[in-house]
C-alpha cells in the first residue's frame, strides 16, 4: 500500500506502509544508532514523535519481548528505508513486520531517510503526519490544525497510573537490599533492570506523586526517570523533586530527570535544534577529563544560568555542541545524566554511574 510522509513545511516524501494502514501525527525526529529498533519503538521518551532510524536496513535480527523497555511501543510512528522480512538470530521470537502489525503502528518504508534527516538537520524537527488515507494536501490540513509537540504533556500519558514494585535480582555482599523510589516521568524498564541487578529494590511511582507519600516509604535513595517532551510542563514534579532533595536522600536523575533536578535548583531549559537521538555521543567529564561514548535520546537541554549560587555544577558537558551533559551538586548526594547509562543495546561505558548511585545510598545509611 503506498504511503506518504508530509512535513510541516510540506515537504512530501513517497514510500509503502508497514505496520498497520492509517494515519499518524507527530513531531518527526531521527536516531543515528544502528541497532536497538524495538527498544527505540518502546522507549517512552519517543511518546508523540514519528522515530526515524538513519540505518538503511532495519529489522534483520528480529524481535523479543525480553528487549522491550515498556509494556507497548510508544513511538507515534516510524520511519525507515528497508524493512527486513526475514531476520536471522538466535535470540528472534518474530519478525519486526509481524511486531508492527500486531501493535497496529503505522509506519512508512521506502523513502530517502538520509535526505529526511538532512533535512531535519538543516531546519529543525518540525511536525509530520504519516498517512495511506489522505492526499498530500489533505494531510497537511490535518497536520496544521493540530497542536505542536511542544505544547503537549507527554509525561502524563507515559507514566504508571499506580505505584509498583520490580524486585532485586542480584545480591549485595552483605546480603541486604537497598530501596530506591524512582518518579516515572518515561521509565525504560533497562533501568529498573540495571538496578536490579545490583541488589536495589525500586517502587515506581507516578509522576505526580506527592514527595510526602514517597518519603513515607523511607528509600535509601531517590531517583527522576527520562520520559517525553517539553520540562517546561512538569512544575509539580520540579516542585517535589526540591522537597525530595531537601530530604538528604541521594538524589539520581536520568535524561529529563536531570532537566528535573537541574529546574528545581534555578536551571532553565531550552530545546535543541534536532536533539541528540542515538548511540554514538561524545560526553567529557569534567572531572576527569575521560571522554564516554553515550547513548542519547533527548530534544531538550539544561541551560545552566541560575545555579551560581547553588550549589549545583555542570559535570559532564557534550563534545559536539558543548550542551550540559550532567550536573551534581558541591555538598549534597545529588548527581544527574543527560544521557542513558542503561543503553540497551548499548554503549555501556556509562553503566558504572549505577554504582556511583549505589555507594552513595550506602554511604548515607552507615552516617
Amino acid at each position: 500500500m503506498r504511503c506518504r510522509l508530509v512535513l510541516d513545511d510540506g515537504t512530501v516524501y513517497e514510500g509503502r506502509s508497514i505496520g498497520a494502514p492509517g494515519t499518524a501525527l507527530g513531531e518527526v525526529v531521527f536516531s543515528t544508532s544502528m541497532t536497538g529498533y524495538q527498544e527505540m519503538l518502546s522507549d517512552p521518551s519517543y511518546a508523540g514523535q514519528l522515530l526515524t532510524l538513519t540505518y538503511p536496513l532495519i529489522g534483520n535480527y528480529g524481535v523479543n519481548e525480553e528487549d522491550l523497555e515498556s509494556r507497548g511501543v510508544q513511538a507515534a510512528g516510524f520511519v525507515i528505508r528497508q524493512l527486513c522480512e526475514y531476520p536471522s538470530y538466535w535470540r528472534s521470537e518474530g519478525s519486526l513486520k509481524a511486531f508492527l502489525e500486531e501493535r497496529e503502528v503505522v509506519g512508512i518504508q521506502g523513502i530517502d531517510t538520509r535526505a529526511l534527516t538532512r533535512r531535519l538537520r538543516l531546519h529543525g524537527v518540525m511536525m509530520g503526519i504519516l498517512t495511506a488515507e489522505y492526499s498530500a494536501a489533505e494531510a497537511l490540513a490535518r497536520l496544521r490544525a493540530e497542536p505542536d509537540y511542544a505544547a503537549i504533556n507527554f509525561v502524563g500519558r507515559v507514566s504508571t497510573p499506580e505505584p509498583y514494585v520490580w524486585p532485586a535480582k542480584g545480591r549485595r555482599p552483605n546480603g541486604g537490599v537497598l530501596r530506591v523510589c524512582l518518579v516515572d516521568c518515561g521509565v525504560k524498564f533497562n533501568i529498573l533492570r540495571s538496578l536490579a541487578d545490583l541488589g536495589v529494590e525500586t517502587t515506581v511511582f507516578p509522576s505526580i506523586t506527592r514527595a510526602e507519600e514517597i518519603l513515607e516509604r523511607n528509600p535509601d535513595g531517590i531517583a527522576f526517570s527520562p520520559g517525553p517532551g517539553d520540562p517546561q510542563h512538569l512544575d509539580e514534579v520540579v516542585q517535589t523533586a526540591r522537597r525530595l532533595i531537601n530530604s538528604g536522600k541521594p538524589v539520581f536523575g536520568i535524561c529529563l530527570g536531570n532537566q528535573i533536578v537541574g529546574r528545581a535548583f534555578g536551571a532553565g531549559t531550552f530545546k535543541l535544534r534536532f536533539g541528540h537521538r542515538g548511540g554514538n555521543h561524545p560526553v567529557k567529564d569534567l572531572a576527569t577529563g575521560r571522554v564516554y561514548i553515550t547513548s542519547q535520546n533527548h530534544g531538550y537541554a539544561v541551560d545552566p544560568a541560575g545555579l551560581d549560587q547553588s550549589g549545583l555544577e555542570v559535570s559532564h558537558v557534550n563534545l559536539n555542541d558543548g550542551t550540559v551533559e550532567g550536573l551534581r551538586h558541591r555538598e549534597l548526594p545529588v548527581f544527574t545524566i543527560q544521557y542513558h547509562p542503561e543503553a540497551n543495546p548499548g554503549p555501556r561505558d556509562s553503566a558504572y554511574l549505577f554504582d556511583r548511585f549505589l555507594a552513595a545510598m550506602e554511604a548515607n545509611t552507615t552516617n
